[in-house]
């Protein structure tokens, strides 16, 4: 017996919308020396620095990494090398949103050599926003479910499968550096993450 039309399938849909709660700070450091290995020393020792500012001003060693490290000539008029050119990128994390703005005024105060290169919002604990986020999806399933089931006289029986699309997995919230408030002060703005389930239920009698 072909038991395919006694069943119903339903998609359902659940959004949860919440505020991130930490934030990667894009530094780093950019000088310009005569030779290459004066860039290079230049440049880690302003990176050094930098490293050493972000932990003093509280961001844990672990939340710190190195996300970029160059070095390279700079023509005066190819091939005429005007002196080279030295960067390295520090990438904090920082996860008391409340201090943002004191933590990037500390890094835009360490010298001339440094570089702000954007924020990163994200929220520490995605995991538990896409729970709440399927627990809504398949509530939305269920409901309808039910009321298809009541539509056509019948009554709905037991899950005969799920298939899951998450339409917006947690992904950082990029900004550019500039990307401040009126007063100055970064906004980390908010989050959706939405869950597609697709259900099909049998039918009890």
């Amino acid at each position: 017996m072909d038991h395919t039309h006694e069943q119903i399938t339903v998609v359902g849909e659940g959004a949860i919308t919440a505020a991130p709660d930490l934030m990667r700070l894009m530094a780093g450091v950019e000088v310009r020396r005569a030779t290459p290995g004066e860039a290079f020393s230049a440049s880690r020792t302003a990176a050094a620095k930098l490293t050493r500012t972000l932990v003093e001003a509280g961001i844990d060693a672990k939340d710190l990494r190195t996300n970029e490290l160059s070095l390279g000539p700079e023509y005066e008029a190819y091939p005429k090398v005007a002196g080279y050119r030295a960067a390295q990128g520090v990438e904090a994390v920082i996860r008391d949103l409340v201090r943002a703005d004191e933590i990037i005024d500390t890094v835009a105060g360490v010298g001339e050599e440094v570089r702000l290169n954007g924020v990163a919002f994200e929220l520490s604990q995605p995991d538990q926003v896409l729970e709440k986020a399927r627990e809504r999806a398949f509530g939305n399933a269920a409901a309808k479910a039910g009321q298809y089931a009541t539509l056509a006289g019948r009554r709905l029986g037991r899950v005969v499968s799920v298939s899951e699309e998450v339409n917006s997995p947690p992904q950082p919230l990029m900004a550019a550096a500039e990307s401040f408030d009126a007063k100055g002060s970064v906004s980390p703005g908010r989050q959706t993450i939405s869950v597609t389930v697709r259900v099909v239920y049998g039918f009890a009698d």
